[in-house]
């Protein structure tokens, strides 16, 4: 390598790195070339945390920057013990084929109870000081989710059952604090919470100590219907057309994950009316905390997925892949054959150690310039 070229290996690479973690989101500049993909947390990078499931299109550098998406995938997810398809997000290469679930943050573990079941880990310690997230690797857009889950049963901690795409269209089911006889339901459209209305949102009560016993949780999405079902008993029912606020559809649209979790709304970090909403602050001295290894726990059984694309899915389908915005601004979503893999990209490890190689070998060549 000349010496020149070696210079501008050594300032392309620091300017790869220093791109790493620049801000991305409203009102800021899309990410550079250099660090392409906006993740899900709003900093902008080039491996597996930023391209890959949460990758917002519209603050990336471009619409395709993102890794494709892979498609929905009709199928039952269990968890037995010592099961092998659930992978570290910060290791997760796009391989859907070989993972089920990503863990974003925290602990999930298997436990030997009833064939497998997967435990959401609540700890007031550095393990999962802010709950546990799982995504699914595969994309729902349209279809009919079932998640059979015993929820928590404690102040400020919050058990969820969500679809979240990546331009932040989502549908929940949730049971936040201690409240063991109802549930909640919302839909939100491209992140916007209105909390002045609340009409997004929907209270199911009289139901059955769900943190004592599992229930059947639905989420039937459909392109005009949006349904929400206990125990295979439909709760509630949304129209599309019913949607319209502002000169446009507020309806979820995109094609998301599903995620589950189990997470502190009541602590320091929450505005006041959201610890409310929790149950108040998070008590790390109740008996059941204690007794159960300084933890709280949320438990998942079973995950059933159907799939009810509108787009042309054929036998070379693999993914999908982001259009240009409508004519209403809603970006369009299209079926393709692009892979889903990181292809190899380098990896923030590998950039790192890439540099400490290029720097040592340019301060030599340096010496005896």
């Amino acid at each position: 390598m000349s010496k020149l070229l070696l210079v501008s290996a050594i300032l392309s690479a620091a300017t790869a790195v220093s791109a790493q973690g620049t801000q991305c989101g409203p009102n800021l500049d899309p990410c550079p070339e250099r660090a392409p993909c906006c993740s899900e947390y709003g900093f902008c990078g080039s491996d597996e945390a930023f391209c890959l499931g949460g990758c917002n299109p519209w603050w990336s550098n471009a619409l395709d920057s993102c890794r494709a998406m892979p498609i929905c995938q009709e199928k039952i997810y269990t968890f037995p013990p010592n099961s092998a398809r659930i992978v570290n997000a910060t290791l997760y290469d796009g391989n859907s084929t070989k993972y089920d679930w990503t863990i974003d943050e925290g602990i999930a573990l298997n436990t030997n109870r009833d064939g497998g079941e997967l435990a959401l880990i609540y700890t007031e310690d550095d393990r999962a000081p802010k709950g546990t997230r799982i995504s699914s690797t595969t994309y729902v857009h349209y279809g009919t989710i079932t998640a059979r889950v015993r929820t928590g049963k404690w102040n400020g901690v919050v058990t969820a059952f969500i679809t979240m795409s990546n331009v932040k269209d989502e549908i929940d089911w949730e049971w936040p604090g201690a409240t063991v006889n109802e549930a909640q339901s919302n839909f939100f459209f491209q992140g916007h919470v209105d909390y002045a209305t609340g009409s997004n949102g929907a209270f199911h009560r009289e139901l059955d100590d769900t943190f004592a016993n599992y229930h059947d949780y639905t989420i039937d999405w459909q392109p005009e219907t949006l349904r929400f079902l206990i125990d295979g008993q439909e709760v509630r029912s949304v129209n599309k057309a019913d949607t319209m606020l502002e000169g446009k559809l507020q309806y979820p649209t995109t094609p998301a994950r599903i995620q589950l979790s189990l997470w502190g709304a009541g602590t320091p970090d929450f505005p006041q009316g959201t610890v409310d909403w929790a149950g108040g602050m998070i008590q790390f001295d109740e008996p059941d905390y204690v007794a159960n290894g300084n933890q709280y726990q949320a438990l998942v059984s079973k995950v059933t997925v159907e799939c009810n694309d509108e787009l042309p899915i054929t036998a070379n389908t693999i993914s999908y892949v982001w259009g240009r915005n409508d004519t209403s601004g809603i970006p369009t979503v299209q079926a393709s054959n692009q892979t889903t893999l990181l292809d190899g990209a380098a990896t923030m490890t590998d950039v790192k150690s890439w540099m400490i190689a290029i720097t040592a070998i340019g301060a030599l060549a340096l010496l005896s310039w």
